[in-house]
């Protein structure tokens, strides 16, 4: 009997909130910046194979921010400061934060890969290096040129390998090289709107056509099983320490608030409710497909690891990972319906991490390969449905040409391949008469709780700085119900109060404390969450406590040169 292999991918695109509700700005501004390069080259790739179809994951909180630029560019009225840089008419008139914050956001980028190869670019670089050890004195010396180049070579490599090819702006600002003028940074900002503005039709253009499955996160990227319950961290790390709270407030209440304005978001958007969901960081527990089933999911997916722990839990025997990772799952009981997938870790992880250093094609044909051995080795009859998921958009700032060659190549095989059907996770809801060999869920006793890395939630929970960032949020959350229930807010209010803290309730605050991240990254996103949370006191009508005035993290720095330039551009 002919054997074949079923591969999902799942594409996962994430950008926390980096709103600043009290001043409408936004702090960093990664959104629009994956929207050209990024979001725009795997729509291209997607579009240039048709045959090729995937799961494109967008957390709703990702999406709002697209449309509030969008909105930036329709309007005029700029709320991202680096943006108001790039359009400023005078260069030269650039006050001294103005050229600090030119100076920090536009070095930020891989130097191999985004800075090194466009000569142009690096002479600003090296200039900017010789300059600096004089300090500030040295660095007066760049002119308003110097800024007007930096800030549209930052742009420049920032566009994805596809805006290159379709746009000839791109490269005849690249061609130019330097001495760019105001209408040359009006012409590329121009081109930056059109591209932001289209991303969200294109996507749905390609869910229509029925090429790719447009699933969601809970709206603001919380980490559920947390919010759910502390005690689900103990599965995995049984002797881990836990915030001194003994729970999240009515944490049940809030995941199921975020699965439903995802769900309200996803069909005002896509015309429909999403089928299935990526939970955050592919965080699962029994009671978090619980709640996902009531809300009327019909899949979820998670990490190998969590898998593996499930059964061992489960007291079951751990085959090798081809008898047991390649197929769909169902609980045994609990969560009606919800089917549950797993990621390969070893495929995924080659494209996350390993191919960027290989030639496109040589990659390519390694990874089908890989999948051809699992075929090979797949029983009979059975199908095996492999799924690879990983974020689309941070792995190929690390590629030569934003991974174009590879995706290119990779999607061109996958076209043609005989045996393999690419394909997505709502193929499977539903039995389809014309694929009688595809693979039918197994069952599984019980989920022991985790996420996609390491199998645990060690990166949101468990050391002394995040425990202290979840204290943080439950005495907020404390005095969040106790104003609600005492109705002193209007309605006005009340949905501002909530939204704040929808965004403090994010998985993204935690995983930037502990001492295995850079301390000027994790002292930028401690003040942003204090400030975070200072403003939901604010919202509330209450004093915050005296403990949002100290940097959460222990190791923390404080406010870095970058962080009081953008504070400053923004005042």
């Amino acid at each position: 009997m002919k054997k074949s292999l079923d591969l999902v991918f799942l594409w996962h695109m994430h950008q926390p909130d980096y709103r600043d509700y009290s001043s409408g700005d936004f702090v960093l501004p990664w959104v629009y910046l994956h929207a050209i390069k990024d979001y725009t080259d795997m729509a291209y790739h997607l579009e240039r194979h048709p045959k090729v179809r995937a799961v494109i994951n967008f957390v709703p909180i990702l999406l709002d921010q697209i449309e509030d630029y969008a909105d930036q560019f329709a309007s005029g009225v700029l709320r991202d400061p680096l943006l108001r840089l790039l359009v400023h008419e005078n260069t030269d008139a650039f006050t001294l934060a103005q050229r600090r914050l030119t100076l920090d956001s536009c070095f930020r980028s891989s130097h191999t890969k985004m800075i090194a190869p466009y000569p142009a670019y690096k002479r600003l670089w090296d200039l900017f290096q010789q300059l600096e050890a004089d300090g500030e004195i040295g660095l007066s010396y760049l002119s308003g040129q110097y800024m007007s180049d930096l800030l549209t070579w930052y742009h420049l490599a920032w566009c994805g390998e596809s805006v290159r090819r379709e746009h000839e702006l791109v490269a005849t600002l690249m061609t130019k090289a330097m001495n760019f003028s105001y209408a040359d940074r009006k012409a590329l900002f121009d081109l930056i709107g059109a591209l932001t503005r289209d991303i969200i039709p294109r996507y749905r253009k390609l869910s229509d056509a029925g090429q790719i499955e447009i699933s969601a996160t809970p709206h603001y990227h919380p980490l559920a099983p947390l919010l759910i319950d502390f005690d689900s961290a103990k599965d995995a790390m049984p002797d881990a320490p836990l915030p001194k709270a003994p729970h999240y407030p009515k944490g049940r209440l809030r995941v199921s608030k975020h699965i439903q304005l995802a769900k309200e978001s996803h069909k005002a958007r896509f015309g429909t409710e999403p089928r299935g969901m990526w939970p955050a960081e592919g965080s699962i527990s029994v009671e978090t497909l619980q709640v996902l089933a009531e809300e009327g999911c019909g899949w979820a997916a998670s990490g190998e690891g969590v898998l593996v722990n499930s059964l061992r839990r489960s007291s079951l025997p751990v085959p090798e990972r081809g008898k047991y990772l390649y197929r769909p799952y169902l609980l045994e009981q609990g969560a009606d319906g919800l089917m549950c997938f797993f990621r390969d870790d070893h495929l995924s992880d080659l494209i996350g991490f390993e191919y960027s250093r290989w030639h496109g094609k040589d990659a390519a044909i390694h990874f089908i390969d890989q999948l051809e051995t699992i075929m090979l080795h797949a029983e009979e009859a059975e199908t095996p449905v492999v799924s690879v998921i990983l974020d689309g958009e941070n792995a190929w700032e690390y590629y030569p040409y934003n991974g174009f060659y590879f995706l290119d190549e990779l999607y061109g095989r996958l076209e043609v391949h005989p045996d393999i059907h690419t394909g997505t996770y709502g193929d499977f809801i539903e039995p389809d008469p014309k694929r009688p060999d595809r693979a039918a869920p197994a069952s599984l006793p019980t989920i022991a709780a985790g996420s996609w890395v390491y199998g645990n939630f060690s990166t949101w929970i468990g050391c002394e700085d995040k425990n202290r960032a979840w204290d943080l949020l439950c005495a907020a959350k404390h005095s969040f119900d106790m104003v609600m229930s005492g109705k002193r807010l209007n309605a006005a209010e009340q949905k501002a109060a909530d939204r704040q803290l929808c965004s403090c309730e994010s998985s993204d605050w935690f995983w930037w404390f502990g001492d295995y991240n850079p301390a000027n990254s994790v002292a930028s996103f401690d003040r942003l969450y204090r400030h975070n949370l200072t403003e939901l006191y604010r919202l509330l009508k209450l004093a915050p406590p005296a403990s949002l005035s100290e940097p959460v993290s222990l190791g923390s720095l404080g406010e870095t040169e970058a962080d009081g330039a953008m504070r400053r551009a923004t005042e």
